[in-house]
């Protein structure tokens, strides 16, 4: 474990009285030119995040690795874990725990509140950590939380791994309605990868999550299959991720 690794103390409470857990963070080797919050998947922690971030090739980047509050969930029958948000069967006609995933986005935005403001920021995750991720992007296009409280945080990258899109079906209509909305949505760097054997979050859900943002405007989102992945990463795909944010955010590279 290198020294740049820093915890940012146990949890904190936010105005919904969700208790998140312990933040980590990883400080850039080199010059910092963007920071990104990276939120790891059902049941996981920060600390493992953490750990994978400082193994990319990413000197130029600060990583946040929050760890999501404990609850039930409803797709493990009650049983308790950190998630993002409540979730059952992942499915077309889904219902959304609106209010968790407010709750998660909020915490979320306040971490990368205070950044530098020459510093880019994104956000990225794993699994439930993708799907965070990708409603963050939502709501950073809408201008707004599904509360209706403002969003406050100008993103400039956002990276999904083996999960899927909140509130899909509802997207396309909202942005379509707001020549503002329409605008960051097409503005925003989005890239999606899914393993075509994932037998958790099933890589139609991927698929779908991929069209469906196309379909809204968002005409920087890019998906990548990865043909007999299951629900895991492999480092193919971090250098990727890697190669891709390097561009999309004007990385210089090692120092």
């Amino acid at each position: 474990m290198s020294y740049s690794h820093q915890s940012m103390g146990s949890g904190s409470r936010n105005a919904r009285g969700y208790e998140f857990g312990r933040t980590y963070v990883v400080r850039p080797k080199g010059k910092h030119q963007a920071t990104l919050v990276w939120l790891h998947g059902l049941g996981d922690n920060g600390s493992s995040s953490s750990q994978l971030m400082d193994s990319l090739h990413l000197p130029n980047i600060k990583w946040i690795c929050p760890t999501a509050p404990s609850r039930p969930v409803t797709s493990l029958g009650g049983f308790t874990c950190t998630a993002w948000f409540d979730v059952g069967e992942i499915s077309e006609d889904g219902h959304d725990d609106l209010e968790g995933l407010d709750a998660s986005a909020s915490h979320i935005a306040n971490l990368l509140s205070s950044e530098p403001a020459d510093v880019k920021v994104g956000i990225g995750g794993f699994s439930m950590g993708a799907a965070i991720s990708l409603y963050s992007a939502t709501c950073y296009a809408l201008g707004r939380y599904g509360t209706g409280h403002a969003y406050p945080i100008n993103l400039q990258a956002v990276v999904g791994l083996s999960g899927w899109l909140p509130g899909w079906k509802s997207l396309r209509s909202k942005i379509e309605c707001s020549f503002e909305a329409a605008r960051r949505a097409a503005s925003l760097p989005i890239i999606l990868t899914h393993g075509t054997s994932d037998d958790v979050v099933p890589y139609r859900f991927g698929e779908k999550s991929a069209q469906s943002l196309g379909m809204a405007g968002f005409r920087l989102a890019m998906f990548k299959p990865y043909e007999g992945l299951g629900h895991y990463t492999v480092p193919r795909e971090m250098d990727e991720v890697v190669h891709w944010l390097t561009t999309m955010l004007g990385l210089e590279g090692s120092r």
